[in-house]
């Protein structure tokens, strides 16, 4: 049986080993603003967990939010270069085909206008925990009647 690409059933969708191996060692070698950005979203901001260095498929996300299907990246300047915006490009593309929105910071960000960032992120939980009350209110209200 073929697996539907669009119907992502677990949170690695199809992750293969070296890429659950590649996202162990990122999370011991995580870069200044990202373990700046990991201190806070470790919190549980807004009461949703977060997880760094997920693998999804073939990429490894900065950061992710399963319940709001919610990535948050932080690029550095490697990103700004032909090749790797070809990547990035591809793996956004990829994750909104499969329903996961993403947010993307630079360093200089995270670094120097932290606050903004916070406060950013925290808009969006608030506004993903409002959709997923909708579509629990919709789903519960559908099946009864």
């Amino acid at each position: 049986m073929k697996k539907d690409k669009s119907n992502i059933s677990g949170m690695h969708d199809g992750a293969t080993p070296s890429v659950f191996s590649n996202a162990a060692k990122l999370r011991e070698s995580m870069t200044e603003p990202e373990l700046k950005l990991w201190n806070y979203l470790r919190t549980k901001p807004m009461g949703f967990k977060l997880r760094r260095q997920h693998p999804i498929a073939g990429y490894i996300l900065d950061f992710y939010c399963h319940k709001l299907r919610l990535s948050i990246e932080v690029d550095g300047g490697y990103h700004l270069t032909k090749e790797q915006l070809e990547i990035d490009k591809e793996r956004t593309k990829y994750l909104k085909n499969i329903g996961i929105s993403e947010i993307i910071y630079t360093n200089h960000q995270v670094l120097n206008e932290f606050e903004d960032v916070m406060h950013d992120i925290n808009s969006k939980l608030r506004a993903g925990s409002l959709s997923c009350i909708r579509r629990g209110f919709f789903a519960e209200r559908n099946a009864q009647g």
